[in-house]
């Protein structure tokens, strides 16, 4: 493939209207039922899938997207489904003209928005919600986002529905932490953020509770974006993102963890969770199985080629078509009482041979 109908192929890979089918619910139900492969489960553009399951057996999906909606306006999407199959988009959950402060927040420079989004013509003239993330917490919902102009957002519902009008109780004194998320330890929320810092909130979410801590692996970087927490028995499980290679946008954007007795730490080791899982969400089905989102970031069509001996260290590769996907994981308690996690699809399962770590059997 020559070089104009690569670009000409991946541009109409990466464009909202040009997405792939979404495999059909049967199929994606098979998959569910099976646990043990992946499965494209909704064909809409996105980066970043974050999908929860609530208390009302809703799963809520949302992440970050373009201007793709009738009006055109960029903000916080939203849809639910009762079995990961089938999705139907709810009305915009926000958008900037609904904020206080945030249409004051200046557009970034060209240099800053990823490549894929180049190929759509973005940069430099639009401010984008990146990553947002959704947090049923006791009778109401946290929601928490990044843009591509740095500046971040602590959003807060008035009920237990996940709908407007939302309030911003920290206002810009959020500041510009970088994928922000949220972790419930008992009755403490705590902020997570970068790569990785954490501090706890205020029950009300109007400010912190104490000092930021930096938390993450002991024998090296976790990554460089996309960490969440969860807790598995008592081990609290730090996630994060990383190019297999450590160069950005050279080899695949994989998932990595480490565990710790407290949310403070100290960590273990970095350890392998699942290849092209990059910014991925751990989350549980109604059979308390877990699983992982995972989304297209590469600057090729996804790979087609034998995983065993492709090379995939001179730019950045992915199996993941457009949309969102879920990997089933392996999550357990060993002996040693100790957390393993692992994607249970082989072609997710294990590091290429390009990964700069290198990681025990």
């Amino acid at each position: 493939m020559n070089s104009l109908v690569r670009r000409l192929f991946f541009i109409a890979l990466v464009s909202p209207q040009a997405g792939p089918t979404a495999t059909p619910p049967a199929d994606v139900r098979a998959a569910i039922t099976t646990h043990d492969r992946a499965v494209l489960i909704h064909e809409q553009w996105i980066r970043d899938p974050y999908i929860v399951r609530a208390t009302d057996g809703w799963f809520y999906l949302t992440g970050t997207t373009l201007k793709n909606e009738p009006d055109h306006v960029i903000g916080i999407p939203i849809w639910r489904s009762r079995d990961l199959a089938t999705w139907a988009q709810l009305p915009r959950l926000w958008s900037f003209a609904a904020s206080r402060w945030m249409q004051n927040v200046k557009a970034p420079p060209p240099k800053q928005t990823g490549s894929d989004f180049k190929a759509l013509g973005v940069g430099g003239l639009d401010i984008l919600v990146w990553a947002p993330e959704l947090h049923p917490v006791a009778d109401r919902w946290i929601i928490v986002h990044t843009t591509n102009a740095r500046a971040a957002n602590l959003l807060l519902t008035s009920g237990p529905q996940l709908a407007p009008p939302l309030a911003e109780p920290m206002g810009a004194a959020f500041g510009t932490r970088h994928d922000p998320s949220l972790f419930v330890d008992g009755s403490t929320p705590w902020l997570i953020w970068g790569i990785t810092q954490i501090a706890p909130l205020q029950p009300d979410f109007s400010g912190f509770a104490g000092p930021e801590v930096r938390i993450g692996p002991a024998d090296r970087k976790l990554g460089h974006e996309g960490c969440t927490i969860r807790k598995v028995g008592r081990k609290y499980v730090l996630f994060g993102t990383a190019w297999s290679t450590d160069t950005l946008r050279h080899g695949t954007y994989n998932l990595y963890y480490c565990t710790a007795d407290r949310i403070t730490g100290p960590y273990g080791p970095r350890r392998f969770a699942g290849r092209f899982l990059g910014h991925g969400t751990p989350f549980q089905d109604q059979q308390d199985r877990w699983w992982c989102t995972a989304f297209y970031n590469a600057n090729q069509p996804p790979i087609t080629d034998d995983l065993a001996t492709a090379k995939l260290a001179d730019t950045a590769y992915t199996l993941n078509p457009q949309g969102t996907t879920i990997v089933p994981l392996d999550i357990r308690i060993g002996s040693d009482g100790d957390v393993r996690v692992r994607a249970k699809d082989p072609r997710y399962a294990s590091p290429g041979g390009e990964e700069v770590q290198q990681f025990p059997l």
